[in-house]
């Protein structure tokens, strides 16, 4: 696939919710505390306010900031098509971009060095690559052969993208070379089987090396779309190969082929360097291979492979963090779910080999986890998670919800960035449901979430997270009527609670609420024995632009008598905006005296 541009759209925005328990007067939660956010805030400036081009003209002002501030997209094959949608992510207030990315793949070749699809067919792809009337594997075979006859290639594998790399993505430009073929680019790579590159490229000894094929297009398009980020102030993030996967267990990195793995990112990375180590908008990189967030991670080969690009990328690109996006399992019927606890300790694995971000995949939208606060333990599930879990109770389907989740991994991280590990925790938001009348994506069945249920994961992810991002942009936010996007502009100025402590301040009693859309609104608070609105500006206080805390969060102070409530009793926070909007999800909150 080859796209001519592409925008940008993207992200930043943390999250702090509710908190699950308020300590006694005017003492801070410590779990506060050390889930302390620690947001960027040095996102690259548009550079102008509009600019044209042949897709149309498209303004760089926000129009619509909302929470989520950070996308997965795909690839399109209509530059126009992908462009359209980076400029609406654009619109909603999104910073941050993540590509979806393309597998690395061990290959064979049929007599005639042609290569052969998985299926043991040729491969419609590589049909083409061709040098001199021979194949691309056989011409490679030949020019070692010419250096030293004992020279062998021991295996083949193929790597398909759409961007395209400069002269850095060589290492020996003798034997290795950019072929041109029509409109399709290939780029051949030789590297040594333990993964090593040989720095004097002395071909003439016998040798067995690795061929790399790489299927490029012949315009790049990360330059287009760092150039759109530039324009648009956004942060992209491409994505890293993806590792072969384990043909046993598919969700482990296959450890035979992690040296060409490793030969393939250097180079690509060598590139990335070469071109962009100052470019702006490259916020760093994306490393595809999905882990679930297990005790049995310890012993998972993917870890290495976490470890050996970070190393690569550090040296290449110091500053720019690699990103991941794990998976939980709550669910207590299946043998592999997982408790609160055993997921911040593969958090610290996570942390350990180096990779900067780990956004873990909030699991709301596969229906492994839910979302339920801890006086709905007892109360049924989502009608929407029902296909998962069955008709039982949030408290039966799962050890814990996802906050619960996010507050360990939010411990766990304060632990590793004071063991020196430089590691930010961002919540990836589920933008779609387990199944639905209507599918969302080309394959599969998961159906169109809509902004309350998203409002719901900001919520519950909470104060807990630097950023909340979203998977994916791409085919769940334009799906259905209304499309999730059209939702969100015509509701992003709903207010969004993300945490609540009692807080004093002189000498009177009062309750502090973190979120979103505070300005110019009321804090509610429900408990058994009453309920009560109060001005937050007629009786309160408001910081717009907090310290510390992810760009577009609020803080908002209002006076409460805390003594009217029962101690161990539940009381529900919400916020009401000025004009009637209120909050979709209130905090649930409880003193423990």
């Amino acid at each position: 696939m080859r796209w001519l541009f592409v925008l940008l759209g993207a992200l930043i925005i943390a999250a702090v919710a509710a908190v699950v328990v308020v300590l006694p007067h005017d003492k801070p939660s410590k779990t506060a505390s050390q889930a302390k956010a620690t947001p960027k805030r040095t996102n690259p400036t548009p550079k102008v306010s509009e600019f044209t081009d042949p897709c149309g003209t498209f303004e760089t002002k926000e129009k619509a900031p909302y929470a989520v501030t950070g996308y997965w997209i795909m690839p399109k094959s209509n530059p126009c098509t992908w462009r359209r949608q980076l400029k609406e992510i654009h619109d909603l207030g999104g910073d941050t971009v993540i590509r979806v990315g393309y597998g690395l793949q061990f290959r064979t070749v049929d007599d005639q060095g042609r290569i052969k699809s998985r299926d043991g067919q040729l491969d419609s792809l590589y049909k083409d690559c061709e040098e001199n009337g021979q194949s691309c594997e056989a011409a490679a075979v030949a020019d070692l052969e010419a250096a030293n006859p004992g020279n062998k290639i021991s295996r083949i594998y193929a790597y398909r993208t759409d961007e395209s790399y400069g002269p850095d993505i060589f290492r020996c430009p003798e034997l290795e070379k950019k072929i041109e073929v029509g409109k399709r680019v290939y780029f051949r790579l030789l590297s040594r089987t333990d993964g090593s590159d040989d720095a004097t490229c002395d071909f003439s000894k016998p040798e067995k090396y690795d061929l790399i094929l790489v299927a490029a297009a012949p315009k790049d398009s990360l330059k287009e779309l760092l150039d759109l980020g530039d324009q648009f102030g956004v942060r992209v993030y491409p994505a890293l190969p993806l590792a072969p996967r384990d043909p046993k267990t598919p969700t482990r990195a296959n450890p035979r082929h992690i040296n060409p793995l490793t030969t393939l990112t250097r180079r690509v990375v060598q590139d990335y360097g070469s071109r962009f180590a100052d470019r702006e908008s490259l916020g760093g990189v994306y490393q595809p291979f999905e882990v679930q967030m297990a005790a049995t991670l310890s012993s998972n080969p993917t870890l290495s492979v976490y470890a050996g690009q970070h190393d690569i990328v550090q040296q290449v690109l110091p500053g720019k963090p690699i990103l991941i996006s794990p998976y939980m399992d709550a669910r207590k019927r299946v043998g592999f779910g997982q408790t609160p606890a055993q997921v911040a300790e593969a958090f610290k694995l996570l942390a350990r080999t180096g990779v900067g971000i780990i956004a873990p995949q909030d699991s709301r939208g596969t229906g492994k986890v839910g979302l339920f606060w801890p006086d709905q333990r007892d109360s049924e599930v989502d009608d929407r998670l029902k296909p998962v879990v069955g008709e039982t109770t949030y408290g039966d389907a799962y050890h814990g919800s996802t906050r619960d989740y996010y507050r360990e991994m939010a411990n766990a991280r304060e632990q590793m960035v004071q063991q020196g590990y430089q590691v930010q925790l961002w919540a990836n938001v589920e933008a779609f449901e387990p199944s639905g009348e209507q599918p969302c994506a080309p394959q599969g069945t998961r159906g169109k979430t809509d902004k309350k249920r998203l409002d719901q994961a900001v919520t519950m992810a909470g104060r807990y997270v630097q950023k909340v991002v979203s998977y994916m942009w791409s085919d769940f936010y334009s799906c259905g009527t209304p499309s999730l996007q059209d939702e969100i502009a015509k509701d992003w100025q709903r207010p969004i609670a993300v945490d609540a402590v009692r807080q004093g301040r002189d000498i009177q009693d009062g309750v502090e609420v973190r979120g979103y859309n505070f300005t110019g609104s009321y804090v509610t608070l429900e408990w058994s024995a009453g309920t009560k609105e109060i001005s937050v500006a007629g009786a309160g206080w408001l910081d717009e632009h907090p310290q510390d805390l992810p760009e577009g969060m609020m803080t908002a102070w209002v006076p409460f008598d805390w003594t009217q409530v029962p101690p161990g009793e539940w009381v529900k926070i919400g916020v009401k905006g000025p004009s009637g909007q209120e909050a979709t999800e209130p905090l649930h909150v409880r003193i423990m005296t």
